[in-house]
């Protein structure tokens, strides 16, 4: 018997967003970062403007939460343009992804508390 798995939706951790979707932005999010699941809590590299995933470990910038990624995205080999969630909405914290070395319940509530200062409020 085949076994399904299924994945993350795009938008699916949004519970509210202010109108005429302004909590979106279009970001790029740097080559090398690899696969991005919809939800994927992203960091803002300092020298570039790009994005990567928020890892606790990073001291280039990103180790602060600063967008959720909307959509799937592949930046394994190239910079990638896609929407991602900046400012003023509520999203659903079971249904957001963490950086591996986000294991610890504190360095979540971290990550959630730089996402709240930009209005970005993890239920």
């Amino acid at each position: 018997m085949t076994v399904l798995v299924e994945t993350r939706h795009p938008g699916e951790f949004i519970l509210s967003e202010a109108n005429g979707q302004r909590s979106r932005d279009a970001i790029t999010i740097a080559s090398g970062a690899g696969i991005i699941a919809p939800g994927t809590v992203l960091g803002k590299v300092t020298a570039t403007g790009k994005y990567v995933v928020s890892a606790v470990g990073a001291s280039d910038g990103s180790q602060t939460a600063a967008a959720i990624n909307i959509y799937g995205a592949d930046a394994s080999a190239s910079d990638v343009s896609v929407s991602a969630i900046v400012r003023d909405a509520e999203v659903n914290g079971k249904c957001l992804t963490y950086h591996a070395d986000r294991d610890q319940p504190a360095e979540k509530a971290a990550a959630n508390t730089a996402l709240a200062a930009l209005g970005v409020i993890v239920r």
